[in-house]
């Protein structure tokens, strides 16, 4: 496969469509120096993006977060991706929404006079974990744990909250594993690098409250299929050493839909029957 770099196609830059390879920034942007960007990942089915104004909308909120005003409206931004899509003749996506602090008068920590400029692309992405939709993902337990809210805006999709998040995917990766599972601040399971966390027991659902974490549009689907399930989920603080007990995990967001998890470390889990059901469940819903 090419580079990101080096593809045919459309990308759409602050209001028009460039050649893929013409998509570029300035070395001093600030976004690359400071970390001063937010994104959207998102999946097109059968040419709809599931819950696409709901994305566009956190984006504009992770902005706000972030002190940094995206000049662009939610209709502006659908108007985008649609674009996008339809110039690159994609039905089936995913969908990658991006805003930054570009390169403009100011080149140190502050930066309020820089524009800030925004960019969608897409290209075709099959399954994010590979075969473990089958089998189950095999998790490494990260070194880093996610920050505390009074350090960071967690409830942003912010570039550089991911910082520890690709350090423990390489860290993982060197082991053999998929991804990596964090725990939090206070020692509470977390999240992995770029997905929510879910775990059954006797029936019942066990998923980590959103306080420190982004509370995923994708975790928020399935909570909602669940409940329609008349399943019961608990979103609470869960302890390391509750791992064993579960019997069963998977991993929700955009870009893993609901995956399996077969290893967490040294715990194991079954890809039971509602971790199949629930995977199942979310196929056919986005493609409704």
């Amino acid at each position: 496969m090419t580079g990101y770099d080096d593809r045919d196609g459309k990308i759409w830059m602050d209001g028009q469509l460039v050649d893929w390879r013409d998509a570029k920034i300035h070395v001093l942007t600030h976004a690359l120096h400071y970390a001063s960007s937010v994104f959207e990942g998102e999946r097109c089915y059968n040419g709809k993006v599931f819950l696409s104004r709901k994305h566009s909308e956190r984006l504009l909120k992770s902005g706000e977060m972030m002190d940094m005003a995206i000049p662009y409206t939610v209709d502006q931004i659908e108007a985008a991706k649609q674009l996008v899509l339809k110039e690159n003749d994609l039905t089936n996506a995913y969908v990658r929404v991006v805003a930054w602090r570009g390169a403009g008068p100011d080149m140190g920590v502050s930066s309020a006079r820089n524009p800030v400029r925004m960019a969608v692309t897409a290209w075709q992405w099959g399954d994010y974990y590979g075969d473990a939709k089958m089998k189950g993902a095999k998790l490494d337990i990260a070194k880093w744990k996610r920050p505390s809210p009074e350090t960071i805006p967690t409830a942003a999709k912010a570039a550089g909250l991911y910082m520890i998040c690709t350090m423990s995917k390489h860290a993982a990766e060197a082991k053999g594993c998929s991804d990596a599972m964090f725990f939090d601040y206070r020692g509470y399971v977390a999240e992995a690098t770029g997905a929510n966390i879910f775990f059954v027991k006797d029936g019942e659902v066990h998923t980590p409250l959103p306080d420190a974490i982004l509370n995923g549009l994708t975790r928020q689907t399935v909570i909602g299929m669940l409940k329609d399930r008349g399943i019961t989920v608990h979103e609470r603080h869960i302890m390391p050493e509750e791992l064993e007990s579960f019997e069963q995990c998977w991993l929700t967001g955009s870009a893993a839909e609901v995956t399996p998890v077969g290893q967490i470390g040294d715990y194991n889990f079954e890809v039971g029957a509602l971790t199949k059901e629930m995977s199942q469940a979310y196929e056919k819903l986005v493609r409704e």
